[in-house]
């Protein structure tokens, strides 16, 4: 969303720009909008251990309410398929106040996967009056939900502006270069690097225990190094610890803020995820993306060749990466290939849309 914020900020004729945060992984968000030099109008704390998505939920409801009674905005743009996308967006309904969906019209198709991110974002786009819809497939998923095509516009996908600005900054700011290269000086550049993200709650017990014996596998190569930055979650950090903490060639390290995130995909070989984003950002990068999942939101990316879906499966996954590592023909024929997902003027295209219905300040 920072592009999207700094686009509708630069229209100060037409626009009151004011930014929320649910505080949902409150340290991840911030170090992005740190980054980004943005600070939020409106936070509050959503996240104790344990909860439940309901408490969840309701929180944020809550949480929007108050926002709500201090200041009541026109439109509310809400990005993505988190639950905070869902129950702000429903917040915004019981209040009367429209709702911008960016990130539009995903669809697996299964209720239960990605969970509960798939129904969050079916229940964003029937409270949403606007959709801005990554790519002309995202558009035909809502159309043949019934929603008015009036309402939808194809714009590309943020998060793509977000990465070529994070590039523009860190390629012109050789002091941030050498923080990132020092961060992560442990790193042999004469062995390939293989990137690691997982989290997915339908993933949680044999599934991620099947990634992680594939990630053992493909660590005893001589040839490569992995890296996983492991996820806050106990039902991810308490078996990929387990497992692979004592494993060779594996570096498990904290989350990683937005340019130290950019930097390892930028100097990777190939990612190995089950996040819907980084299967967007990394073949930006020309980087292939091995998902961890069986079915993705993002099927464009398996039509392009950017992405390759293994699912859980500890020989699909050990397949896959080998094939990958050692096939330099399957390697250049998805790192060439085009990413489908937007030219990085999304941001633009949706603050143009949204001035031309004449909305007021």
């Amino acid at each position: 969303m920072a592009p999207v914020v700094r686009a509708l900020r630069g229209r100060p004729g037409d626009f009151n720009v004011r930014t929320c945060s649910s505080g949902q992984h409150r340290e991840m968000l911030e170090q992005a909008m740190g980054f980004f030099d943005l600070e939020a109008d409106f936070c509050f704390d959503v996240m104790t251990p344990e909860q439940s998505l309901a408490d969840e939920t309701g929180k944020i409801l809550k949480g929007m309410e108050q926002v709500f009674s201090k200041w009541r905005p026109d439109v509310v743009l809400v990005q993505g398929d988190t639950t905070t996308v869902m129950a702000a967006a429903l917040a915004a309904f019981y209040h009367g106040i429209e709702v911008g969906h960016v990130e539009a019209g995903l669809r697996t198709g299964n209720r239960r996967s990605p969970w509960p991110e798939e129904m969050n974002r079916q229940l964003a786009s029937r409270l949403a009056t606007i959709h801005f819809a990554p790519t002309e497939a995202a558009r035909e998923n809502l159309l043949r939900e019934a929603v008015d095509p009036e309402t939808v516009h194809v714009t590309g996908n943020t998060v793509i502006d977000a990465l070529f600005e994070a590039v523009r900054i860190i390629d012109g700011d050789s002091g941030l270069q050498r923080r990132l290269e020092g961060k992560f000086d442990f790193l042999d550049p004469a062995m390939k690097l293989v990137l690691v993200t997982g989290h997915r709650r339908e993933s949680f017990g044999e599934g991620l225990r099947n990634i992680c014996h594939a990630i053992e596998y493909i660590a005893h190569r001589g040839d490569v190094q992995l890296v996983y930055p492991v996820h806050m979650n106990p039902n991810v950090r308490g078996p990929v610890g387990k497992m692979l903490g004592h494993c060779r060639n594996v570096f498990l390290i904290e989350p990683q803020d937005y340019p130290s995130f950019v930097h390892l995909m930028k100097r990777s070989h190939l990612v190995l995820t089950d996040s819907g984003g980084v299967q967007e950002e990394a073949p930006s990068l020309g980087k292939p993306v091995v998902v961890t999942r069986d079915i993705t939101e993002r099927p464009e990316a398996v039509a392009a060749g950017t992405v390759v879906v293994a699912g859980t499966d500890y020989g699909n996954i050990c397949r896959h990466v080998s094939r990958l590592l050692d096939d330099p023909a399957a390697y250049q024929a998805m790192a060439r290939a085009i990413n489908p997902y937007g030219d990085g003027m999304a941001s633009q295209r949706i603050a143009g849309i949204l001035a031309g219905k004449g909305i007021e300040p």
